[in-house]
């Protein structure tokens, strides 16, 4: 029973649903901008153009930033038609996504290091 602690082979798109019921989706840019104080993570379509991903990695280079799944994709699971970026809002459900999506995230993560000179 051990072993069952992380269920293998359950796709993270089971928990989009409960997203978009908890209104815990946060959708475009702009929204992004002004609600960073309650924002976990960013989840950006791979059809996003080459400029706008640059903006997005420079406006929030202190959030994860995770590139997965089509701009046609989000509209299948989140209901929102074309979107290609879209945040969660803090929560428990985030942090479950986050932690299912880690592996696409695409900036790295701040360094936190002091140096005392």
């Amino acid at each position: 029973m051990a072993d069952e602690a992380k269920p293998a082979g359950k796709p993270v798109e089971r928990l989009f649903p409960f997203v978009v019921r908890s209104r815990m989706l946060i959708v475009g840019r702009e929204t992004l901008a002004r609600r960073k104080r309650s924002l976990h993570c960013i989840l950006i379509s791979e059809d996003i153009s080459a400029n706008s991903k640059e903006e997005v990695l420079r406006d929030f280079k202190d959030y994860p930033i995770l590139q997965r799944y089509q701009s046609a994709q989000f509209a299948e699971f989140f209901k929102v038609r074309g979107a290609k970026v879209v945040g969660f809002k803090k929560s428990t459900l985030a942090k479950s996504i986050y932690g299912e999506l880690k592996e696409f995230r695409i900036n790295a993560p701040p360094r936190r290091t002091e140096e005392k000179q």
